[in-house]
């Protein structure tokens, strides 16, 4: 009964395996789009698949794909003049069906496209062509195969045979790899290495490319070129994580990108807005090109932007944060009040719109950057009756309820506070005037970079 129960499960669990097709690199498809006859693009035969930091990567992930200079790694010309070709009609039909476009659309939609080595053997949606028809069918690609990539870093195409690619959209974890039809277990396949590319949260403008003959150096390739306008750089160069915490993920990974940095992460992609509390290692920490930071991510409910859970990878809280309860450092830099005692003898203003506590200045985004003469009186004339900077970032309006004095400066009050002035030297023989300030808090949440691609004609390497 046992064994029969063994066996039972055994079948179960294989049902719910998805057959994945493998395609080793160099091995001529059997149904291929275009003649798989060397013509249209060739394979790296004898580069060996990278370990993987992340089973889900995004396409902006720097060292992602391997570039060279080597001529006719990818052929877009002679894909375009292939598609192009009205003897080609019905098959440029269904490729076009496949992509997504319009079959008058394909020489633009290739124009855009940049091609690149696979370093890590990747997990795609193929197609064969056959009997007038597009048959997908899941494929893992072996590490070495060139294949164009769109702007958002997925492949798109197969060089060498013309074949249209998509997302991989199944389970990775539950996959059964078939080698057969030639394509034998290569050299270095471990099927926990396997990757699946998710779109870039940005369209690219160019891509970040290690150089597969000299690892030491990478390539910079603009989207939509072919080699032509490439822009070496050194791959070996650290780089110091930047501080995440309070970004959304989709934030978060584009700096890293920017940085030449991977971003990493353990439980699955997770949603784009999703809030960034850490990173692993934290920020400060120097990496060369290319290495992971694997991001902690706040649980359900919880805002983008809000200040984010405790994390020990965010080091100790810093006087820049705009969230804390303290008083702003817009007023005087001094370690002593300036009145002496707490300034309480009525109402700070009259007016509704200075007694917001979250302003006493625009917020420029960095609250070390205040002047340390604004808060204080310049003579020792009484100020006017609305406060210039100072004022507490409490999260209740200040009212006329005595408050108890910080170690920063405090709004002058409607009354002179002395006949001496309180700071070392009056910046002025005149009182200063003040300007109503504006209500509305500032955000805190940084914004995100990047700007849309722009294509280029293609030609030549991968």
């Amino acid at each position: 009964m046992l064994l029969a129960a063994a066996v039972i499960l055994s079948g179960c669990t294989e049902q719910r395996l998805f057959a994945v097709r493998a395609v080793a690199a160099g091995v001529p498809s059997l149904a291929p789009f275009f003649e798989e006859d060397g013509s249209l693009g060739t394979d790296e035969t004898k580069l060996r698949p990278e370990q993987a930091h992340s089973g889900l990567q995004q396409g902006n992930t720097p060292g992602l794909y391997g570039g060279t200079q080597k001529p006719k790694v990818c052929d877009v010309d002679r894909l375009k003049d292939f598609l192009t070709d009205p003897r080609n009609r019905q098959k440029a039909r269904e490729w076009a069906r496949i992509v997504g476009i319009e079959p008058d659309r394909i020489e633009g939609y290739i124009n855009d496209l940049t091609p690149v080595l696979l370093r890590h053997d990747t997990l795609v949606k193929n197609h064969d062509y056959k009997k007038g028809k597009a048959v997908a069918f899941d494929a893992l690609l072996e590490a070495g195969i060139a294949v164009l990539v769109n702007d958002q870093g997925l492949p798109a195409v197969k060089c060498s045979c013309g074949n249209p690619l998509q997302s991989f959209d199944k389970d990775p974890e539950k996959i059964s790899v078939k080698f057969e039809d030639g394509n034998k277990k290569w050299d270095g396949y471990e099927k926990s290495d396997v990757v699946t590319v998710k779109p870039a949260p940005e369209p690219l403008e160019r891509i970040a490319l290690i150089d597969v003959d000299n690892p030491d150096q990478g390539i910079n390739r603009p989207v939509g070129s072919s080699g032509e306008n490439d822009e070496p750089f050194d791959a070996t160069k650290q780089h110091a994580v930047p501080r995440v915490a309070g970004m959304t993920f989709d934030q978060a990974s584009q700096r890293l990108s920017e940085l030449g940095l991977a971003a990493a992460f353990s439980d699955g992609l997770p949603p784009g807005d999703t809030a960034v509390t850490g990173s692993d290692p934290g920020p400060g920490t120097e990496l060369r090109f290319g290495e992971a930071v694997t991001l902690s991510v706040a649980d359900d409910g919880e805002e983008p932007g809000t200040p984010p859970k405790s994390d020990p990878s965010d080091g100790p809280p810093t006087d820049d944060d705009p969230t804390s309860d303290g008083p702003t450092t817009d007023g005087p830099a001094t370690d002593e009040p300036t009145t002496s005692g707490p300034t309480t003898d009525g109402p700070t203003s009259s007016d509704p719109t200075t007694g917001d506590p979250d302003t006493g200045d625009p917020d420029t985004g960095d609250p070390d950057s205040g002047d340390p003469d604004s808060g204080s009186p310049t003579s020792d004339e009484p100020t006017t009756d609305r406060p210039t900077t100072g004022q507490p970032t409490t999260i209740e309006p200040t009212t006329a309820v005595p408050t108890t004095p910080t170690t920063s400066s405090t709004p002058p009050t409607v009354e002179p506070t002395s006949a001496e002035p309180t700071s070392a030297e009056p910046t002025s023989a005149e009182p200063t005037r003040s300007e109503p300030v504006t209500s509305e808090p500032a955000s805190s949440a940084p914004g995100s970079s990047g700007a849309p691609a722009s294509g280029e004609s293609a030609v030549g390497a991968a």
